[in-house]
Parts: C-alpha cells; structure tokens; sequence
C-alpha cells in the first residue's frame, strides 16, 4: 500500500516545497550569476549553433520532400532522428546512452502520442497536441524512475489529453466565471466516479478519457490515482483566483497556489507510472511538478501579463523589479530538486542528467524569451551558461513555431498524413454508460 494524497498530505508537501524554494533564495550583497556553469565561450556557442543549423537544414529537407501518405515516410523519419543524434552529440554534449534516450524513447513516443490524439480527435489543434504530448514527455521521464518502462500507456495518453478539455477551458479568459465553475464541479463528480451524464462534446471528451483511467487502473485497487486527480482538480480550480482576484493575491498566495497545481499534476503522472508510490517517490514527483510550473510561469510571462494572469514573475515585473534575483533563486531550486531526484533508487545517472538538463534549458530558453525583463549584466552572465546565444534561441523559436514554421510542416508530414491510416475516434456517445473509447490499438 502507497502514499494517500488527502488535503493534508498535499497541504504539508506544498509547504514543504516552498520551504526549499525560500532557502534557494540568492543573496543580495551577492548577487552574481557569474558563478552559474557550465560556461561556454563564443567559440562554443558558434560551433554548437552552427551543428543546430545543420540539422535543422536536414529536417527542414526531409519535411519538403516527404509526401503525405508516402510509404517512404519511415525511412524519412529514421533519416531525421539520426540527424537529432548528430545534433545532440555535437551541440548538446551529451552521451551515447542520453542520445539513445531521446532517439529511441521520447522522440519515439512524442510522435506516437501525436498520432494517438490526433486520432482520439482530430478537431485538437496543433498547439493542445503539443501541450499534452509535453506532458506525456514527464511521464515517460518518470516511468524509468519508479522502475517502469517508458511508454505511451493508455491512462497516460488519457490524462495528458485532458489538458487541453480541462485546464486551458478553465484558465481561458474567454469563458464566463459562471460557466468554468459549473463545468468543473461536473467534472469533480465524474473524477469521484459518479455517473453524471454529459451535457456538451467538452464533457463527452472529458468523460472518455476518464473511462480509459478506470480501465486501467480500476477505482477500489488504485485508490492513490483518484486522489492525485482530484487533488489537481481542486488546486486547478484554486488556481482561477490568479485570474479572478490576481492583485489582491499576495506573493505567498501566489506561491502556495502555483506549487499546489505543478506539484499536483506531475505526481498524477507519476501515480499512473505505476498506480502507487512511497513518500521519497512522491516528494521527488511533487517538487518536479513544482519546479516545472514556475518554469512554465516565466515561460508564459508575456502570455500572463497581457491576459492579466498573476505569477511570481508578472507581480515582479508589474511592480518595476527586474527578474534577476527571482530567477537566480529558480536556477537554485531546479538543483535542488535534481538532487531530490537523484536519491531515487530506480532510473539511470544519464536518464536523471538529462532531465535535469532539460529542466535547466526550460529556465535558460525562458530567459532568453523574456529578456527586456532583466539587466543587461546578469544576461551577458546567464548567456554563458546557455550552449546557445540568446538571440539565437529568439530566432529559431519563431522560425520554429510560426505558423508555417517547421514544426507546422512536420506535423502535417509526419502526424496528420498517418492519422488517415487510423480509424477516426468520435466522442459523441450520449452517455458515459456506453462503450468506452479505445484510446490506443
């Protein structure tokens, strides 16, 4: 028998979490990013952005001329993943066994979970498949930590889908507060496993993807996954006063609340690793969720202070103070949790240095982003902790993500073409009582 998450136990764990978050905190009298490495010089940012440019050319060729539908799309594919691995081993520094890592696991399962959704709706918009599958990504992290393999399961493909249905619906600012809160004490019911019938396609999706949870991991042996879902449930909810009442939240609110929401939704991910877990296991997912939202929270500053969203960060920059010191003490948290992360006894030195490298390019790429939003000194500094130059990064960000950028094409190549192969899921069944979805073949 694991870990139960009650409103105790995630109570004492957020505050736990901030505990540590506050001990990251810089000095002022010393506050120096100088001591951030590794460093690179300009020699190095030039090679490894020329090796990102090489390969970048090579995907950018096998999109144009890969055809839709093409039998020769496989090969294209297995074509593109060497690329990555070039990439990766001249630009990125990483070893044999983390390149294997991405080529053969998580590039590998991104492009299934894409297919997958695609096929459970075709109506999800690029953007909602590519936040879900950042989620499956987690997940597929975490499979390996808790001693299970890496792979797209089906409550892992059901959970990472609600996002799109659920958290964006309720953080939207183009939904009446009235609507969010009607929608969200249904879904409570059915997350308790009540039968509520649905209302609208919103909750016939919804609806689903919770029946695929309950298929595989059934409600009286898995206790410990309904209590993660209803925890998130309850801190996404918590979660609208950001929007709601964000100036009247003070900044230990704001905390409290971002780390109930990062901290609830990746030890979900973990809990459907496995369907339960031990206390160390279920701190480490809790501080990983924690960590991330922040990094999603500075990520999505400009995003949060257009549509009047409060974050740590957009309270520091609406009250005049530059990011440097917030962001230093993120940099020390991202270590910290890392460290928490490396005491568990299951998953690989080089799977654990990956993730904490990602989790460190998160907080660099977000920098870069949101550079108006710091002194020149400390980018210059943080600059030479970044494999890649700032304007680098801003430049093939939008090259990248644009409408007809390359992620657009390969999606249209490599995802869209192979859903025409699968069968078209619908999500119109009357009620939850009928034939539950299959979610994966």
């Amino acid at each position: 028998m694991g870990e139960r998450y009650n409103e105790r136990w995630m109570a004492e764990e957020r505050d736990r979490c901030i505990a540590v978050w506050r001990e990251c905190a810089p000095n002022p009298a010393s506050l120096d990013p100088a001591s951030l490495a590794p460093k690179y010089s300009l020699r190095d940012h030039e090679a490894r952005e020329l090796a990102y440019e090489a390969a970048q050319r090579e995907v950018e060729w096998e999109a144009k001329r890969t055809a839709r539908g093409s039998a020769a799309r496989s090969a294209a594919e297995k074509r593109m993943v060497a690329s990555f691995a070039r990439f990766a081993a001249n630009a990125l520094d990483l070893e044999e066994e983390q390149i294997a890592l991405l080529t053969d696991d998580f590039l590998p399962a991104g492009i299934d979970f894409a297919r997958r959704a695609r096929a459970f709706d075709p109506n999800l918009s690029q953007s909602d498949i590519l936040q879900a599958c950042r989620n499956s990504w987690t997940a597929c992290g975490l499979q390996p930590l808790l001693g299970a393999p890496a792979e797209i399961t089906p409550s892992i493909l059901a959970y990472s889908l609600l996002y799109p249905y659920t958290d964006n619906y309720l953080d939207g600012a183009g939904t009446a507060l009235s609507a969010k809160r009607s929608f969200s004490r249904r879904f409570r019911e059915r997350l308790r496993g009540e039968n509520a019938p649905v209302l609208d396609e919103r909750e016939r999706a919804v609806w689903t993807l919770v029946d695929r949870i309950e298929t595989q991991f059934p409600r009286t042996q898995y206790p410990a996954v309904y209590d993660c879902l209803l925890a998130i449930h309850q801190a996404q909810e918590d979660s609208l006063a950001q929007l709601k009442s964000g100036p009247s939240l003070n900044d230990a609110e704001l905390l409290r609340l971002s780390f109930a929401k990062g901290g609830a939704s990746v030890l979900v991910d973990a809990c459907l690793a496995r369907g339960a877990m031990n206390r160390e296991e279920s701190r480490a997912a809790f501080q990983w969720g924690a960590l991330l939202q922040l990094g999603d929270d500075l990520q999505d500053l400009r995003d949060d202070l257009d549509r009047g969203s409060a974050t740590l960060f957009t309270r520091a920059v609406e009250q005049g103070q530059p990011l440097d010191a917030l962001v230093l003490q993120l940099l020390a948290f991202c270590a910290r949790v890392s460290a928490q992360m490396n005491q568990l006894p299951h998953g690989s030195r080089q799977l654990k240095d990956l993730l904490g490298m990602s989790w460190r390019s998160l907080i660099l790429g977000a920098i870069a982003e949101a550079d108006k939003f710091f002194t020149p000194g400390f980018l210059r500094q943080v600059e030479l902790a970044s494999p890649f130059r700032f304007e680098f990064l801003r430049a093939r960000r939008r090259w990248l993500a644009g409408r007809e950028g390359l992620y657009a094409r390969l999606f249209d190549r490599f995802v869209d073409a192979e859903t025409l192969a699968l069968p078209t899921l619908s999500v119109s069944r009357a009620s939850s009582q009928q034939q539950p979805l299959e979610l994966m073949n």
